[in-house]
């Protein structure tokens, strides 16, 4: 299991040996709202966030649920919608723009280093044989209360899987049994062996003054934790999508 600095190095770091098995050329633009740029041959595929589409030639696309339809419930409950994009290349050298529609950096994993589970928005697109399924937490009261969300999307497999964090990416190591509480809305992503749930501040007074509410999401370690500097608006808020 890689540490926390390890996997935002990785996060970073454009690994275009691996990333040359999905894709013709991939490239990270921008500074403050940074968009993926790529290039496909015929054939290849990819899956994409719904309303992440900013511009393409040379590819069809549609939507379809990951893992079938029994899993649209889930996918639903996890605030991403039912189903994704999924574009493929109708021919050679096809190029796709895609946005997180917000602003932050954009990053890639490659899922040989473990799975990963990523909050409402942080997840952009994946290549490969990637898995995009539904985790739950462990609280019941995580899906009203907590920043995180009751259902988060772990993806697993092989492949490169795209996040957003908004803002900068704030890397956390939690050592087994080692929690941290964090603030609604500034969680992006984190390694698949971290459990997550939530706790109360302590009070209303705490959640009428001190601006986070009755309850924060509380991770638990083993694992890496990337926190995003800027809270991240809710996808449901997400305006101009593609679709």
């Amino acid at each position: 299991m890689p540490t926390s600095d390890e996997a935002l190095a990785a996060l970073l770091a454009l690994d275009e040996e691996e990333l040359a098995t999905y894709c013709r050329a991939i490239e990270i633009d921008g500074a403050i709202a940074q968009v993926l740029r790529l290039k496909l041959d015929k054939g290849q595929e990819l899956w994409v966030s719904r309303g992440g589409l900013m511009a393409y030639q040379g590819i069809d696309w549609k939507l379809k649920v990951p893992g079938g339809a029994g899993k649209a419930v889930g996918r639903m409950l996890s605030g991403e919608g039912a189903a994704l994009v999924r574009v493929t290349a109708h021919r050679d050298n096809a190029d796709v723009v895609i946005s997180s529609n917000q602003p932050g950096r954009l990053a890639t994993w490659d899922l040989d280093r473990g799975p990963i589970v990523c909050t409402s928005g942080s997840f952009v697109a994946a290549l490969g044989e990637v898995d995009i399924d539904v985790t739950m937490a462990r609280s019941a009261g995580a899906m009203a209360f907590g920043g995180a969300g009751l259902f988060l999307q772990k993806l697993s497999g092989t492949g490169i899987a795209v996040v957003h964090g908004s803002g900068d990416f704030i890397p956390v190591e939690l050592a087994a049994g080692e929690k941290l509480l964090v603030s609604t809305g500034n969680l992006a992503v984190f390694s698949a062996s971290v459990a997550y749930g939530i706790r109360g501040t302590g009070g209303c007074l705490k959640a009428m003054f001190g601006g986070e509410g009755l309850f924060m999401t509380e991770l638990t370690g083993p694992g890496w934790v990337m926190l995003q500097s800027l809270k991240k608006v809710p996808v449901a808020a997400k305006k101009g999508a593609a679709q």
